[in-house]
């Protein structure tokens, strides 16, 4: 029998402090807990400037696909495992929901004071405020635009 995962859905606003802890979500911190993740996995993303948060059903499927190459002769397999789990944090949290990031982390997303938590449905994105504003601005009208142009407006 298949579990439901529950999505991770919404964007919320949140702040990194002096120490550079974040407080993840509560409405994540529940699908965390109920996927029996014991905290959340954090890694670089190899896509943007901006970090990828996730759960133990998500690392599950990786490891998945990757326990079907070859470890020692299959190019793929160090490449998906050098990029997606060798570079993954597992960050527990403390008692008010906050996890310290790692300084190479908090640098990758070029995170500041104000950041952004975004759903990704099997993830979720932690962006500086800013950054991710200008990025989803760009992502409705590129959207808006692919609408207009399936409707032949």
């Amino acid at each position: 029998m298949t579990v439901p995962v529950q999505p991770f859905i919404t964007t919320f606003a949140g702040s990194l402090d002096a120490k550079g802890r974040v407080c993840i979500p509560a409405a994540y911190r529940t699908i965390l807990t109920g996927q029996g993740t014991p905290g959340v996995y954090v890694t670089p993303s190899f896509i943007d400037a901006a970090l990828d948060c996730f759960g133990q059903f998500l690392l599950d499927e990786t490891a998945a696909r990757l326990a079907a190459q070859d470890p020692f002769l299959s190019p793929s397999f160090d490449d998906e495992a050098t990029t997606l789990i060798a570079r993954t944090h597992i960050l527990s949290p403390d008692e008010n929901g906050r996890v310290r990031l790692p300084d190479a982390l908090i640098e990758h997303a070029a995170l500041k004071d104000r950041v952004v938590f975004a759903g990704k449905v099997k993830k979720f994105q932690i962006w500086d405020a800013e950054r991710y504003a200008a990025l989803e601005a760009e992502a409705v009208a590129r959207m808006k635009a692919r609408y207009a142009e399936g409707r032949g407006t």
